[in-house]
């Protein structure tokens, strides 16, 4: 059921309404005693998910007891970023998942139902994990706030995918993200219906109609003036809230190109992208735009590690972005990239496939670490003059001697495809 649902391409919601369609919504729950809320973490600062956590606790008080950030692989949040992002929300309201041990495994997707969707990409089962807080936290409302955007493992985000991968467990988190690697992101990316998203929404069919989840989705975009704004607000309890969003966020977040990009230049903002796992987004996201033999231009002045985790960035360091042949000869191979199959999808998402060239310019980060894992290097503060982010619009740009680039000031917000390259 939706409860509150509004968004136009051009729409702009401010603070006032968003209180206002949040409340709206909240209302028709009538009143509660326990309630959880399950945000994204910084690295999903811009969703404007911090606002609406803050809203919830100002519409809720003491009745909300627990905040839990949907980390997935992710490293727990700081003391400043929840700061930053959830100001005015009581920092003891926080708890931190823990992806590897604070789970409880509550159904499983059946192998047969898994290969099926997949087309026959894989044919093992998915077990759906969800946090223990979620579980037995005995909570009489949860409330999944988060942003519906193109996603290079499911297609769209959000959903149900803020609770079975942003707060699973290292079994489910891997499992997924390698079914949407093994079945091609490229035939995923900008859609609502995926196999991943089949796998999770038959195990909230399954097995967590019971719990009192409600989704508040937001849609954000740029206005006019190349600031955030957000263009939606859908708060419901079944798919069609995100089926809605999903659908405005193709308008808003979904730039089809006329024309391949010969050169596309990627700024990573240094407060959210310190690693490659999460500045591939710049990969992912202009992978469908890039001209064969086209290059990508990094600028990343956070980057100071390649995984969020440890176990992860040893992964990264030991095989590199080598492209699909070579990653699934490597799992043949060896246990360690077997036993971690999110890190063996990361790895193909993160590599080009040798059709473009990928230049990683990084703040922390050598030379010969970054050749090392397959990607070239350029220094950043060279190639931070010649491409300045400041005087650098979003879209085309053309250079003093002439070149052409596309500009990009942050990647997480949308997905780019050329027009001849995007699969229908």
């Amino acid at each position: 059921m939706l409860y509150f649902e509004r968004g136009s391409v051009d729409g702009k919601l401010g603070l006032e309404q968003l209180r206002e369609g949040l409340t709206t919504a909240l209302a028709k729950l009538g009143p509660r005693k326990r309630v959880l809320v399950i945000p994204p973490d910084f690295t999903r600062f811009h969703s404007h998910a911090g606002i609406l956590t803050k809203l919830a606790y100002d519409h809720y008080g003491p009745a909300l007891t627990d905040v839990l950030p949907a980390l997935g692989t992710h490293t727990s949040m700081t003391p400043p970023q929840i700061a930053e992002m959830f100001a005015g929300v009581p920092a003891d309201l926080f708890r931190a998942h823990n992806w590897r041990t604070g789970i409880t495994t509550v159904g499983e997707v059946p192998a047969d139902f898994v290969k099926q969707v997949s087309g026959g990409a894989v044919d093992f089962a998915w077990p759906a994990q969800l946090a223990n807080l979620i579980w037995t936290g005995k909570h009489d409302l949860i409330l999944s706030v988060g942003q519906v955007v193109p996603h290079e493992v499911i297609g769209m985000a959000n959903y149900n995918k803020n609770i079975f991968v942003g707060t699973g467990g290292a079994d489910g988190i891997n499992k997924s993200h390698f079914v949407g690697a093994a079945y091609g992101m490229e035939r995923m990316m900008g859609r609502a219906d995926t196999p991943v998203r089949r796998m999770l929404n038959y195990a909230s069919d399954h097995f967590t109609k019971h719990l009192p989840i409600v989704y508040v989705h937001s849609v954000v975009g740029r206005d006019e003036t190349g600031k955030l704004a957000v263009r939606g607000l859908y708060v419901g309890d079944d798919l069609s809230v995100f089926t809605q969003a999903a659908a405005l966020s193709l308008k808003v977040n979904f730039e089809m190109l006329d024309e391949p990009l010969k050169k596309a230049v990627v700024y990573l903002d240094p407060s959210e992208f310190k690693s490659t796992w999460l500045g591939n987004k710049s990969v992912y996201r202009t992978r469908m735009a890039i001209a064969d033999g086209g290059e990508l231009v990094v600028l990343a002045p956070g980057l100071k590690e390649f995984g969020e985790d440890a176990q992860i960035d040893e992964l990264i360091r030991k095989y590199g972005y080598i492209g699909t042949p070579r990653v699934m000869d490597a799992l043949k191979k060896n246990d360690d990239l077997r036993q971690n199959l999110s890190a063996a999808a990361h790895l193909i998402h993160g590599s080009s496939e040798g059709r473009f060239s990928i230049t990683y310019c990084p703040g922390h980060v050598s030379r010969q670490e970054i050749e090392s894992v397959n990607f070239r290097y350029a220094d950043l503060k060279q190639m931070t003059q010649r491409y300045d982010p400041a005087k650098l619009k979003d879209g085309w740009n053309t250079m003093p001697d002439g070149e052409k680039s596309f500009y990009i000031s942050n990647p997480a917000l949308g997905l780019w495809a050329y027009r001849g390259r995007f699969q229908d």
